[in-house]
């Protein structure tokens, strides 16, 4: 089993910056595929950024690109998403997710994918 805990979230305005960070525990450490996803309101939750084993090769949704960066601490367990030049569709409730069967290739899109989920943290942006 694996327990994430998200923490970071919270309310700014639209330019601004957050860091979301998203601690693993149990019986492996985060040398898994790890990914954020978030939630909007009335709509489904989507991919954000995802980070491979090993490596740690970045992929982003093309919504996020040059704004939000994935990174990994392996000492620390931790991944972390920095998020610059927040917008108000960025507003969504974020959960990180780890992916205990993929080995080699890009993290999966598709959170049917993603075993172990964080409870989510929200970020809400304002205009």
């Amino acid at each position: 089993q694996v327990q994430l805990v998200e923490s970071g979230g919270g309310s700014v305005q639209a330019g601004g910056s957050l860091r979301l960070s998203c601690a693993a525990s149990g019986r492996t450490s985060i040398n898994l595929v790890m990914g954020w996803f978030r939630q909007a309101p009335g709509k489904e939750r989507e991919f954000v950024a995802g980070v491979t084993r090993g490596s740690g090769n970045t992929y982003y949704a093309d919504s996020v690109k040059g704004r939000l960066t994935i990174s990994k601490d392996n000492a620390k367990n931790t991944i972390y998403l920095q998020m610059n030049s927040l917008k108000p569709k960025d507003t969504a409730l974020y959960y990180c997710a780890a992916d205990p069967t993929t080995i080699w290739g890009p993290p999966k899109r598709s959170e049917d994918y993603y075993k172990y989920w964080g409870q989510g943290t929200q970020v809400t942006v304002s205009s």
